[in-house]
């Protein structure tokens, strides 16, 4: 038979509702008391059921994680992460992707909502920088937290994990200029996304910064894919006075850069160097390994749904705000020019 609540309470020799309490992770119950009901839980492999808890109860235990983008990388990571978070605190998530761009993407999210009872959704780009979108789920009975590329949140609708995109683009683009490269060339991810608009302006900063003067030919417009880096590659190594280092949005166009570059049998390092950022799979996958920029995608999901999951309990202050500052990764894929 399985086990129940009440065997859980009467094992540990406290009250069903202590038991409660301690499953819901409440901060009310004391450490031993916490381990002796824990112990029972253990040993009598006591499984509670989230979503016969939450529609017997005024609390829903189960958040939602919406997503619209092509980068399967960045999506699993993001799913573990607060897969993670989510284990630790008794929480169910509920993976929903769908495309921003429906025009009745809004009723199909609130039409979810109501179905399923999720007490909190966690959006990433593109739905975390729809304004008019976020404002309406904050109408609804539900908690809300974005992640966004960005030193400061842009408004105080709800609270954000901000990731400084605009520093780590300047750091990697410091790195190249320190090893020699003045001519650097940009490989832009689709324009809608303020991840490309942050590290574009981290990518100018730099070269202001060296008094190198900004060469809009070298700036090449694209998305957030390996064909993407591919086409804008070979658009910036045909011109006749060819970049010496490739500044990439993400691993993924720098890969294809990579790809476009042995096509055109240029060396890599020392006749192009390439860069990417995330440091995703794609940067440890090509040959060279990609100097890149490092964004632990899946501590910053574990973050966002833990903070999410503390809106649901606690109700804290919606202007909570936690900065993220992708590290510099050097690897093969840079070098100093062969003429300096």
């Amino acid at each position: 038979m399985r086990t129940t609540i009440n065997d859980v309470a009467k094992d540990a020799g406290v009250s069903i509702k202590t038991v409660s309490r301690v499953i819901n992770n409440e901060t009310s119950v004391r450490d031993n008391t916490r381990e002796k009901v824990m112990a029972s839980v253990k040993k009598l492999n006591f499984q509670p059921n989230l979503a016969a808890r939450s529609l017997a109860g005024t609390k829903a235990y189960s958040i939602a994680y919406i997503y619209d983008n092509p980068n399967a990388y960045y999506i699993i990571d993001m799913q573990n992460g607060i897969l993670d978070a989510c284990k630790k605190q008794g929480f169910e998530l509920l993976i929903h992707p769908c495309d921003a761009k429906e025009a009745h993407i809004i009723d199909e999210i609130t039409s979810m909502i109501k179905r399923t009872r999720i007490a909190g959704i966690l959006l990433t780009p593109p739905f975390s920088e729809m304004p008019h979108f976020v404002e309406k789920l904050t109408q609804l009975d539900l908690k809300v937290v974005r992640i966004l590329s960005g030193h400061d949140a842009p408004d105080t609708l709800t609270p954000c994990i901000m990731i400084d995109d605009n520093l780590a683009s300047k750091s990697i683009t410091e790195h190249l200029i320190n090893n020699g490269h003045t001519r650097i060339g940009f490989l832009a991810g689709g324009s809608e996304h303020n991840s490309t608009k942050e590290r574009l302006e981290g990518y100018k900063a730099a070269l202001k910064q060296y008094d190198i003067t900004i060469d809009p030919s070298l700036i090449i417009d694209g998305e957030y894919s390996f064909e993407s880096g591919v086409e804008g590659a070979k658009t910036l190594i045909n011109q006749q006075n060819r970049p010496t280092a490739i500044v990439s949005c993400n691993d993924e166009i720098a890969a294809g850069a990579l790809f476009a570059a042995r096509l055109m049998n240029i060396d890599i390092p020392s006749e192009l160097s390439i860069t990417g950022f995330e440091d995703s799979p794609f940067s440890r996958q090509t040959w060279p390994k990609l100097t890149t920029a490092r964004q632990p995608n899946n501590k910053i999901a574990e973050d966002a749904a833990s903070l999410l999951i503390a809106q649901i309990r606690n109700g804290n202050d919606r202007d909570i705000i936690k900065l993220y500052t992708p590290e510099l990764v050097v690897r093969d894929s840079t070098a100093p020019p062969i003429a300096l």
